[in-house]
């Protein structure tokens, strides 16, 4: 079987007497949608802060794209093709959609941020930009301010300047908070276009987006993976059912 693109060796992340990573081994293929769930406070975030090196485990080790990285810093695990969204959105408010995907593309192609006009003139930032804009369903709103974007819509956003250095894993941290229900249907039909082509570890709590999207999921709860399987099999688990799914596995 092949090597999976990302994984983990039992990770512990520690802080003080809370340790927030209890021992986690999880692994994501390639071209694959891996979901992690849990409470809050599940270490979920926490994780996903080790993964992109933001913060650095106690004990364990990761490894991407065919290498270990567990302390190999942020820019050069971006660089092998890890990059991250966050819950809170990201975006310029002053500048447009194109500018804001522009200067993403603009800093992963290793240009100067001294001079933000050159986003907003040079073909050779723009022309992909437009591209990545397409992808992810904003193809129509290039030229809107970024402040006047829906909330949806801010997050289809930054997900296109997360694709901007052409990631080969994204690790999403909540996409779907605080969109009603069209915008979480629309950012799961986003989220379904990139599948095969792009591996996504995906943190969300709802539920419905979750079962829809997750070729796997891995729950998380106090810290520890108590669980890790197929979608079917998650949502029957008696253990998963009593600590976080409750009636919604129903």
């Amino acid at each position: 079987m092949a090597e999976p693109l990302l994984s983990t060796d039992r990770l512990i992340k520690r802080f003080g007497g809370l340790v927030a990573t209890d021992s986690v081994s999880i692994d994501v293929k390639a071209g694959e949608i891996h979901a992690l769930i849990g409470p809050n406070g599940a270490g979920k975030t926490t994780l996903l802060s080790q993964l992109t090196g933001n913060l650095r485990p106690d004990a364990g080790t990761i490894r991407f794209a065919g290498r270990e990285v567990t302390h190999v810093p942020m820019h050069a695990r971006a660089r092998l093709g890890l990059a991250r969204s966050f819950q809170i959105t990201s975006v310029l408010r002053e500048f447009t959609a194109l500018d804001n995907v522009a200067l993403a593309v603009q800093a992963h192609s290793g240009h100067s941020f001294r001079f933000l006009s050159d986003a907003r003139r040079e073909p050779g930032l723009r022309e992909p930009a437009r591209r990545l804009l397409a992808e992810v369903g904003l193809e129509g709103r290039a030229d809107t301010l970024a402040s006047a974007l829906s909330h949806g819509e801010q997050r289809q956003l930054e997900l296109a300047m997360a694709l901007a250095g052409d990631p080969k894993l994204l690790l999403l941290d909540e996409p779907m908070a605080g969109m009603g229900p069209e915008e979480s249907h629309r950012m799961v039909g986003v989220l379904q276009g990139f599948k095969a082509r792009r591996a996504m570890l995906l943190i969300e709590h709802d539920m419905d987006a979750v079962f829809q999207l997750a070729d796997r999921i891995t729950v998380l709860v106090y810290g520890r993976a108590i669980a890790s399987g197929a979608p079917a099999d998650i949502r029957a688990n008696p253990d998963v059912r009593q600590a976080y799914l409750g009636d919604e596995a129903a």
